[in-house]
């Protein structure tokens, strides 16, 4: 019945096109305004342990996202509900205006897309499991990720298509089987190097944000090892800037990935080409770096086609357990003028503008982060400790390691400051002014150390956990 010709007719049925007009009369087809369907529950079915292939086949529904799709399709003229949650609203527009609006007709058809789109997954990822077989390639990677937002919440449904764009050796192990999905070659191209690997993904996407930090400011380079900055630097060129981030730590960067916020010169490469890295990552390398850099056959060379800032919101991660988290993507950023200084001294002009370098430095740095910094480089980097105190203790070690100076120095921190020592003992390394979110119970007490320290701090009032 839900499959016949008169309903979905109804359904497609263009108001005001003479044709469908003309067609709908001859063949006795009236318009269906509405449509709710609830689908058969094909996801709690098989979830059952002991289901049987007849059962998940008996609840594959056919007619249900016939009808949700040929009315979505038709959202001008047709309201389609598949969410209960919507039936308020819906019963709420029809009440008061006799139809529906045409902005949650909209809405509405995108979440069926979605949900549709959820659906056949779920039994096309069944059928695989049960069959041992593998999807048919598609012609070309054209993934989607329809999360699709009803006033301003996260959607009921998350549907993520990504079809095969590499298969990759192994995964973060060798012991791990993987493969990359989706439009990353629309946003890098490698032009030179060996295949890149599960970790070698990871990292150079991870550089290609921490760099488009500094998109259109004074040639800026990072060097990031395990997906975490070990140093970053600006100056009048790439190749000063090299310096200063390598200055940060000469050790950690063996193996490591390195960014660049401008094309690649030939004086800069000269200078990379004296260690050993995994990737090089820039928008583009002049002819003469490029030469020089292909003769190192295993490094990879990867041009930034497009920003992946550009790439959209979202945050997918897999936590287990058949779920997945989701989240906005951390894209916040500030200004001098965001911050709140806190304390009866305020930073002077150098100090202002290491905060900022700092911060944009320190939101790229697993939690808990530590970052020191001067106005164009970073002097000690701690990362991902259990305490935040342990963090600025190894940055400070860091920074003693590579026999540079934290006097006047700026200490940036991704959270709160919990308790006042942490800011206590970067006082004691030489730092001379902080920037952190605040936001702790006990604030009053760490604004009280900075002034006793003499140090100027700003709050940002936004938070960089990085986990």
């Amino acid at each position: 019945k839900t499959l016949h010709p008169k309903v979905h007719g109804g359904l497609l049925f263009i108001r005001g096109n003479m044709d469908h007009e003309a067609a709908v009369k001859k063949h006795g087809i009236k318009p269906i305004d509405l449509v709710v369907v609830n689908l058969y529950p094909f996801e709690r079915t098989v979830s059952q342990p002991d289901v049987t292939l007849h059962d998940a086949i008996e609840n594959i529904d056919i007619g249900g996202p016939s009808m949700l799709r040929s009315a979505a399709k038709n959202h001008e003229s047709v309201t389609v509900v598949i969410d209960p949650t919507d039936y308020a609203e819906v019963a709420e527009q029809i009440k008061a205006k006799g139809n529906t609006t045409l902005g949650l007709r909209r809405k509405l058809a995108a979440r069926v897309f979605a949900r549709t789109s959820a659906y056949d997954a779920m039994i096309a990822a069944h059928l695989i499991k049960t069959f041992g077989s593998q999807p048919a390639p598609m012609a070309a990677p054209q993934p989607s990720l329809p999360l699709v937002e009803v006033k301003g919440e996260l959607p009921n449904t998350l549907a993520l298509t990504a079809p095969k764009a590499q298969a990759l050796r192994y995964g973060e192990n060798p012991h791990q089987r993987a493969a990359l999905y989706g439009r990353f070659k629309d946003y890098f191209l490698q032009l030179h190097g060996k295949e890149l690997s599960y970790n070698n993904i990871l990292d150079l996407t991870a550089a290609a944000n921490m760099i488009g930090e500094f998109s259109g400011s004074e040639p800026a380079l990072a060097i990031l090892k395990h997906t975490n900055p070990c140093g970053v630097g600006q100056g009048r060129n790439l190749r000063e800037a090299w310096e200063r981030a390598f200055a940060t730590d000469s050790q950690a960067p063996f193996g490591g990935i390195i960014a660049v916020n401008q094309p690649l010169d030939l004086d800069c490469a000269k200078a990379i080409a004296e260690i050993f890295s995994e990737v090089i990552v820039a928008p583009d390398f002049q002819p003469e770096a490029l030469e020089l850099l292909q003769k190192k056959k295993n490094l990879r060379l990867i041009k930034i086609l497009k920003d992946p800032a550009q790439a959209g919101g979202w945050d997918i991660r897999s936590v287990g357990a058949e779920s997945f988290l989701a989240q906005e993507r951390d894209l916040k950023t500030i200004q001098a003028s965001d911050l709140k200084i806190v304390t009866k001294r305020k930073p002077t002009a150098a100090e202002l503008e290491a905060m900022i370098f700092g911060w944009r430095v320190v939101k790229h740095v697993k939690s808990n982060a530590i970052v020191y910094a001067s106005a164009q480089q970073t002097l000690g980097i701690g990362a991902g400790q259990m305490s935040r105190v342990d963090s600025s203790r190894i940055a400070v070690w860091k920074a003693g390691e590579a026999r540079l100076s934290l006097k006047g120095s700026v200490v940036c921190s991704d959270a709160f400051f919990p308790f006042a020592d942490g800011l206590i003992a970067a006082a004691q390394a030489g730092a001379t002014a902080a920037i952190q979110p605040g936001g702790s119970m006990r604030d009053p007490e760490v604004i009280a150390a900075a002034d006793a320290h003499g140090l100027a701090m700003a709050f940002t009032q936004v938070r960089h956990f990085r986990h």
